[in-house]
């Protein structure tokens, strides 16, 4: 009899760890990987008719110099880092940004975009463009 009464609760705990796991966890796509941090500027280009990305090294990457760079900080504020010129000189603008679901809006020197948040991994951030259907790819 009483391993009648452990084998039973055994089972009812296991069905109620069963059914707390089957909860309703969907997260619509988006993922739980933190959008704040410093990314570089990797890659750009389009989605091709066929489906097919197209992707090049970012022209706006000024040869010889760090990379260009996106930065999303807790606070929401967002810092866009551009290396121009034979010195390399770095100009920094800042500005806001909000991700609501898979959607990312950036406010940076008064104009706003708001692109696709198309992954997003500890390792890369991937947006594109809703406007221009521009795919931009940081790494971090």
């Amino acid at each position: 009899m009483k391993n009648l009464k452990k084998i039973v609760l055994v089972v009812a705990l296991g069905l109620g760890v069963f059914a707390t796991s089957c909860s309703n966890d969907d997260n619509e796509g988006e993922t739980i990987v933190p959008l704040q941090g410093k990314y570089n500027l990797s890659k750009q280009g389009i989605v091709a008719p066929d489906g097919s990305e197209q992707l090049v090294d970012a022209p706006e990457n000024q040869s010889g110099c760090p990379g260009d760079y996106l930065e999303l900080k807790l606070s929401n504020s967002a810092v866009v880092g551009d290396y121009e010129g034979s010195a390399c000189a770095l100009t920094e603008t800042t500005g806001t940004y909000v991700r609501s679901h898979n959607d990312l809006t950036l406010v940076i020197g008064g104009v706003t975009t708001t692109s696709d948040i198309m992954n997003l991994t500890n390792k890369e951030l991937k947006i594109k463009d809703k406007a221009t259907g521009v795919i931009t790819v940081y790494t971090r």
